[in-house]
């Protein structure tokens, strides 16, 4: 029998945390709650789990700190998948979570069986970073000196590592993959989650202002991932 999946709760909400906890148990996972950030993240790190379910809004500190904290830690604690969970409304929280290395977000009050299908999305997506990183042969699209390795899963720019989230990862190949080929958000967020994009959505653009970041010389002077008004992105054919 294989190990269930570990998901670390995060929540100063003991109701909402027993509720939450009980229901994903139900479907399959092994569930720790642990209630202030500091509590949390000395679980993580004595037991790694393979994804965090994270509140914003925790009584020692915020979601937002401990993000950074644990993006901070060495690979692969640091790599773990983040799930924040962000109050109702607030658009900029998510925005930053995202900017600081979130996967996913998901507002309160929740459905769980939202809750359930982004984890096991995010978990998914894991699970292929994980098999094609073992694939015998590489597959490397090159740019100048921009190196993306499709079965490693990895980002060079110049021999240099970039660090981008694994969904973030699926956004720049999406967008490689077709590069010269102008892509609108929804068809973007289409090829890499496989959901709709919610009204006013703003979490594509989070991303890509990442990836720029990340692989761009001068972020806001981009030459690799262009932004066409009122249409999506495209990523540049000629560059360096």
């Amino acid at each position: 029998m294989s190990t269930p999946p570990r998901l670390l709760m995060i929540e100063d909400d003991a109701r909402l945390a027993q509720m939450v906890g009980e229901y994903l148990t139900q479907s399959g996972f092994a569930v720790t709650h642990r209630g202030d950030g500091a509590g949390g993240l000395e679980e993580l790190q004595h037991q790694p789990p393979d994804l965090v379910i994270l509140d914003l809004m925790l009584p020692d500190t915020d979601g937002l700190d401990v993000c950074r904290r644990i993006r901070a830690l060495p690979a692969p604690l640091g790599k773990v998948p983040v799930l924040m969970l962000t109050a109702k409304g607030d658009p900029m929280d998510r925005i930053v979570g995202l900017e600081l290395g979130a996967d996913d977000y998901l507002p309160k009050p929740f459905e769980p069986r939202e809750l359930l299908a982004r984890i096991r999305a995010v978990l998914r997506r894991r699970a292929d970073a994980t098999m094609a990183a073992a694939a015998p042969a590489n597959t490397v699209m090159r740019f100048g000196s921009l190196e993306i390795d499709r079965d490693a899963r990895t980002v060079t720019v110049g021999g240099q590592p970039a660090e981008l989230t694994s969904y973030q990862f699926d956004l720049l190949v999406t967008l490689a993959e077709r590069a010269g080929r102008v892509l609108t958000r929804d068809q973007i967020m289409e090829a890499v989650r496989g959901r709709e994009l919610e009204a006013f959505d703003r979490s594509i653009d989070v991303h890509m202002g990442r990836i720029r970041a990340a692989i761009e010389a001068d972020p806001k002077n981009p030459k690799r991932i262009l932004t066409v008004r009122g249409v999506g992105y495209v990523f540049a054919k000629q560059q360096d």
